[in-house]
């Protein structure tokens, strides 16, 4: 058997982060090969992270990713055990690269990542999930993550000219709507986007309240009540955070009156919150 030197098993260890004595035992299975040893505890690292998959995930980040032409985004969620972890550089840093292997390639296999990550920091890791957002023709997609990298934000503008996108107004534009879903957590982009089950039992919550009044006082309050719901939930309904007596559909009207471009319009966006998909 070849002779494992202090030298080697440091020099594996700051390649892995594994353990000193799964270090030493990699280098005597790989009879001393740096690459044969990696192998060996990605291998082991395989059951090991099988073992911690029912460890509960309750802390995590949220990564981002942008192209290179702003126009395609992707969001992703990655979930760990403790917040120490969670803001760790070398997490954060796998985190990262999550997010621009699945902006390049939404079905790009990351399960060797990962289970290198659960190796690495000895926690139970899982990529909960993630989505991409893209403008087919004019127009860019911005991205936000909020302080402690606990909520992401990507929003998804088209515009009716070229120019338009490269514009400073654009660019302002855009981190004003992604600041505008991070603090106001609205459903849909629109009234048209709402599930519609849900605006209907809305509805039915409203009228059952003023049951007693007469039938057109009662749709009258139900309406207004209704206009007050869509505001909260709907982006272009609601305040615009920097300017409450304004819209953001009116927001974005000003700026395309401003860019002289009535094509401005908002094609989707994206809030991921840790944890709100898991199941209490």
């Amino acid at each position: 058997m070849a002779e494992i030197t202090v030298a080697q098993i440091s020099k594996l260890r700051g390649r892995t982060g594994a353990g000193i004595m799964d270090c030493k035992k990699a280098l005597g299975e790989a009879e001393g090969d740096l690459d044969g040893a990696i192998e060996w505890l990605r291998k082991k690292g395989a059951a090991t992270a099988e073992k911690k998959s029912s460890r509960a995930t309750t802390e995590g980040v949220i990564a981002r990713q942008l192209a290179d032409d702003g126009k395609r985004g992707t969001l992703v969620e990655i979930n760990c055990e403790t917040d120490f972890s969670a803001k760790n550089e070398k997490f954060l840093e796998f985190c990262d690269g999550l997010a621009v292997a699945l902006n390049e390639n939404p079905e790009a296999d990351l399960e060797a990542r990962r289970q290198a990550a659960v190796t690495e920091s000895g926690e139970n890791i899982q990529v909960a999930r993630h989505e991409s957002l893209g403008v087919d023709g004019h127009g860019a997609v911005a991205a936000y993550i909020h302080h402690g990298n606990k909520v992401g934000v990507l929003v998804a503008v088209e515009t009716g000219a070229e120019g338009s996108a490269g514009s400073e107004s654009f660019t302002t534009l855009l981190n004003d709507l992604t600041l505008q879903i991070t603090a106001a957590s609205p459903l849909a982009v629109d009234r048209d986007g709402l599930d519609q089950a849900t605006v209907q039992k809305e509805r039915d919550i409203a009228a059952e309240q003023f049951k007693d009044k007469p039938a057109q006082a009662i749709e009258n309050i139900v309406n207004g009540k209704m206009e007050k719901y869509f505001a909260e939930v709907c982006l272009l309904d609601q305040a615009f955070v920097k300017q409450d007596d304004l819209s953001v559909q009116d927001h974005i009207a000003a700026v395309g009156k401003e860019l002289g471009d009535d094509g401005l319009a908002v094609k989707g966006f994206l809030r991921f919150q840790v944890g709100e998909t898991q199941e209490d």
